[in-house]
């Protein structure tokens, strides 16, 4: 089966007017493990905001120095983050019909949400070893 130069499907695909080769399962089952396991821990996030008072930067810092709160944040700023990107990737891949603009996009998104990610958990982690 050879790929077509026009864009991400195969000539076969083309010709049915069928979607990619993929079925799509994979992408939709992990959208939803990462919103189950989003649930808790934002509910954990949330319960931590409401029980302790952070009025004070040295408060949170003693919060986040904690090994299971920091633990725990860097998790979440992982499941989020990736849950982002497969919603994005979705957005992305039903709205823009230009190939090019679309391969561009999905690649910078990724980029982007990667970048946020990796400052969000270097955040954490200097606020855990300080």
């Amino acid at each position: 089966m050879k790929w077509d130069n026009t864009g991400l499907k195969t000539a076969e695909a083309r010709v049915r007017g069928l979607g990619s080769a993929k079925s799509g399962t994979d992408h939709w089952m992990m959208q939803r493990l990462t919103a189950i396991a989003s649930t808790p821990l934002v509910l954990w996030l949330i319960w931590s905001v409401c029980t302790h008072d952070f009025t004070s930067y040295m408060i949170f810092d003693g919060w986040i120095s904690e090994p299971i709160n920091a633990i725990l944040m860097i998790l979440l700023v992982i499941s989020v983050f990736y849950h982002a990107v497969l919603g994005a990737q979705v957005i992305t891949e039903d709205y823009i019909h230009h190939e090019g603009l679309k391969i561009f996009k999905l690649v910078g998104q990724r980029l982007v949400f990667f970048g946020l990610a990796v400052g969000c958990i270097f955040s954490i982690l200097k606020l855990a070893f300080t």
